[in-house]
């Protein structure tokens, strides 16, 4: 029976509270996939039973299915007439099933229409996929949820000449010649696994090949997919997951358990990569690097994710989610897994740039209308729920666990955790079990990191008795309400800290927050020491604590933690900043202010020690001023162009007053003829010259520096080449022009290089950048269709030029909302990452929430809404 499902208004929420066991389970799952130009034909034959776990009575077999043509259907070998299934939009019901029983299935899909690039689609002459979340029900009819575990086998059959590699999960059990033409190739694999792991790929590429020995003397062999011509830009991304494989093996014994890894580079992907069972998918964005095409940046980014997508083979395939709510169990635990191997093989930087994008990005959406716990209690649009708190907020829950259990434990929790669950699809609650039973902890408290949304502050007060010789420290805290959640809990916070005075650090350890209030006394101390909390950001927390601005000069100084050092600098900067806002409040001219002397000398200060210090990638780190979004999130109504002003004068009254140093200090670290070289020293020579030249260009009279530059590393070295382009984007000299033209002429050919010229361009703080950012979307190399376009060209306007997307005319919004239409119907994914930037409209003032609100009202309207649009608006708007 075929059925229309009635268009839903309102999509119905998604809740935890009503999970059940799946009522079937698939044993195994045989595919089978012809690939025409135009369409392709899917065949399935899956083995089912009854789940004895469920306690449901139904005789009916339900299976998802959108955007599919039902072709037939058979059961144990039977075709089944209309009358024995009901077929809706998203549907497919089996009637009066046997307990087990073999069913089979044949439809058709059109990958080259698919542009939500979500199950089974075609970028450019390659044909791939991408399941997760719900993807594997718009390539064929099955139970999609993430706890139906399943032996899949997977045989396609296409075009030779043309897609003369065809690829699956798993090993290669079969291939050969058809006729037509045509050829095929079968993979079987031999684990267990979600539907959202499943992945194929048909085209032609060239191939990178290499081996790596595991622990147990296996050869396993690593292959890299790329599209033709772009073979030399793998090699990064192949030692990168080589380095991945031995940190996993050497710092959680994990080895990898197939004959192959495969991972293949794809130029339109939603998201930056896909960990699907020893066949990775890639954006290419973190695969391609050479010197001349890719930045320091990209290097340390491909690093990151192919390890991030590697350590999934444990955290996420062999050990899975049961549901969708428990995301942050494969997610947060993999990008905290993902951090630290990036910490251990780069630097301590990476510490201040995972925290500088927890702040800038986690702590704002724990302040805003979509705020939700790392485990949802509902959701509307699974996609919506990929965020900075699943991520980055469950990945320092993770690293708290780390720092409460100690290291040791914390890698005794799981082994643990996976020789118990390794196959199954478990909770965030199987997890803790584990990490309790090792440890003999109660975690009950902690497990509220999981429940209560919203960012913690922790106010701390001490005080010093000379008579005593004791110092008390006393810590209160408290979390903000937050949507549907009133009246939190107190949290348990791990504050790594230690107690610094002329002599150095004394009485390092963690103190356990657990109460609202509670007061630590250390003895024998012999001079009034000044503590220093939060070492390594040991909690994600808002800290609030009356340092004088002599006390962080202090700390910015001669605090042995690294990270509080470079957080003592930007926490003095900021208190200017806020304090400069107010003066311009008052006197309306920047005129009217004046750089501290403190100032100037700690930035003196890094300036000098560069000479002798081993590490400049850090030093470099400490002369960047907070950004305009972090400022915003200092303050209760934001004040967008007063942020921006005095960011701005900042960075030029200290251009002007360094200037000497500034150009000294570049001079001594640039070399044109220098090869590139991907260590740390050399990056920490990069990134210490750039930043010099991003203050001197911040001067109109060193425009001819920046293009001197910008020629000598055109199509030899882009961490330079871009550095000079960024500084001359913001200046209205004719160099600019000349430079961005350079660039385009020299790339052109290149997508990604593309991509960083739009960026470029659209995050330009001058006057006139929305214009040239319209004018772009009409470019020839612009497509709306691909995702890297849009993050590079309209993502980069609206998240990080706050002062262009917020003007005062509203023209931000509005053109912001229209680019949003127009993805609703394209790729609702993406269209509902571009929206977020307006999500938080009430943090502004009554003007700007109008203009915001207006275009969000204005969305709503919009006929055909997609749900993710829906659920985000709607929360919004509330």
């Amino acid at each position: 029976m075929i059925e229309t499902e009635t268009e839903i208004t309102h999509p119905k929420p998604v809740l935890l509270s009503e999970y059940q066991v799946p009522v079937f389970l698939i044993e195994s799952l045989q595919l089978n996939f012809e690939l025409y130009d135009g369409h392709t034909l899917v065949s399935s034959r899956m083995s089912v039973r009854r789940n004895p776990a469920s306690t449901q009575t139904s005789k009916d077999f339900m299976l998802n299915g959108e955007e599919l043509t039902l072709l037939s259907v058979a059961l144990n070998g039977k075709k089944l007439t209309e009358e024995e299934y009901s077929l809706t939009d998203k549907t497919l019901t089996i009637h009066r099933v046997p307990d087990a029983f073999e069913l089979t299935i044949a439809n058709k899909i059109f990958p080259e229409k698919n542009t939500e690039l979500s199950g089974l689609y075609r970028s450019r002459d390659t044909y791939c996929t991408q399941c997760e979340a719900e993807g594997f029900r718009r390539i064929t009819f099955f139970p999609d949820r993430p706890d139906i575990l399943t032996r899949f086998t997977t045989t396609l059959s296409a075009d030779q000449k043309r897609y003369p590699y065809l690829l699956s999960n798993g090993n290669l059990i079969n291939r050969g010649t058809l006729e037509d033409g045509r050829h095929f190739a079968t993979w079987e694999d031999p684990f267990k696994k979600p539907c959202y792991l499943f992945a194929l790929v048909a085209g032609d590429f060239d191939v990178i090949e290499d081996f790596f020995e595991t622990q147990s003397k296996r050869k396993v062999a690593l292959r890299f997919y790329v599209e033709k011509g772009y073979g030399s830009e793998a090699h990064h991304a192949l030692y990168s997951l080589k380095k991945a494989m031995q940190w996993d093996e050497e710092t959680y014994g994990r080895e990898y358990d197939l004959d192959v890894y495969m991972v293949v580079a794809i130029a339109d992907f939603n998201m930056g990569a896909m960990e699907n069972k020893g066949l990775n998918i890639f954006n290419t964005k973190y695969i391609l690097a050479k010197p001349d095409v890719a930045t320091d940046e990209d290097y340390i980014h491909i690093l990151s994710v192919i390890g991030h997508e590697y350590f999934h083979n444990w955290t996420g395939n062999r050990v899975t989610c049961r549901d969708w709510f428990q995301l942050s169990l494969k997610e947060g635990l993999t990008v905290f897994r993902d951090q630290t191997f990036s910490e251990d093989i780069l630097s301590s930087v990476m510490r201040i740039q995972d925290v500088n994008v927890l702040r800038e990005a986690q702590f704002p959406e724990d302040a805003g209308p979509l705020a939700h716990s790392v485990r949802p209690e509902s959701y509307i649009e699974i996609n919506n729920f990929y965020t900075a708190t699943i991520y980055n907020k469950g990945a320092e829950v993770l690293r708290m666990l780390r720092t409460i259990l100690g290291v040791e434990k914390f890698r005794e929790g799981m082994d643990l955790y996976f020789k118990r669950h390794d196959g199954q699809a478990v909770t965030i609650e199987d997890y803790v079990k584990a990490m309790e039973d090792v440890s003999g902890i109660n975690l009950k408290q902690f497990k509220r990191w999981y429940s209560q949304a919203g960012t913690p502050i922790v106010r701390a007060e001490g005080r010093y008795d000379q008579n005593t010789k004791e110092y008390t420290l006393t810590l209160a805290q408290s979390c903000p309400d937050t949507p549907g959640q009133t009246g939190k809990y107190p949290f348990h916070i791990p504050v790594k800290m230690g107690l610094l005075d002329e002599e150095g650090s004394h009485q390092d350890t963690v103190l356990h927050l657990t109460e609202a209030t509670q007061t630590f006394t250390f003895a024998n101390i012999a001079k009034k020491p000044l503590p220093s909390l939060l070492r390594q950001f040991s909690a994600p927390v808002k800290l609030q604590i009356d340092y004088s601005d002599q006390d962080l000069m202090y700390l910015f100084k001669h605090d042995p933690d690294t990270f509080n050092r470079w957080e003592a600098g930007q926490q003095y900067a900021t208190r200017l900043m806020l304090r400069f806002i107010e003066q311009l409040k008052k006197n309306n001219t920047v005129e009217s202010l004046s750089l501290p002397s403190e100032l100037i000398s700690m930035f003196e200060y890094v300036l000098d020690l560069q000479k002798t210090h081993h590490d400049l990638y850090f030093l470099s780190s400490l002369l960047v001023l907070p950004s305009e979004k972090y400022i915003a999130e200092q303050m209760e109504v934001i004040e967008v162009e007063l942020i921006h002003h005095v960011r701005q004068w900042m960075l030029s009254a200290l251009a002007k007053q360094l200037e000497k140093k500034w150009l000294a200090v570049y001079l001594s670290h640039h070399d044109d003829s220098s090869t590139y070289q991907f260590d740390m020293k050399t990056i920490g020579r990069r990134q210490m010259k750039n930043r010099c030249l991003a203050y001197l260009l911040m001067l109109p009279q060193h425009a001819e520096l920046g293009l001197k530059q910008f020629k000598g590393a055109l199509s030899k070295n882009m961490t330079d080449t871009l550095a000079a382009m960024a500084g001359l984007a913001n200046l209205d000299v004719p160099s600019r022009l000349l430079a961005l033209d350079a660039f385009y002429q020299t790339f052109k050919q290149n997508a990604l290089c593309v991509d960083k010229w739009f960026a470029i361009q659209a995050g330009s703080t001058l006057p006139n950048t929305l214009e040239t950012v319209k004018q772009l979307m009409q470019h020839p190399a612009f497509d709306l269709k691909n995702p890297n376009k849009v993050y590079a060209l309209v993502g980069a306007f609206s998240r990080r030029n706050l002062i262009q997307l917020h003007a005062k005319d509203g023209s931000g919004y509005a053109f912001l909302r229209e680019v949003v239409q127009q993805l609703n119907k394209i790729n609702p994914q993406i269209a509902s990452r571009m929206l977020e930037p307006l999500t938080g409209f009430k943090r502004y003032d009554k003007e700007r929430q109008q203009l915001m609100r207006k275009e969000l009202v204005g969305l709503l309207e919009t006929k055909n809404l997609s749900p993710d649009l829906y659920e985000l608006l709607t929360k919004s708007l509330k």
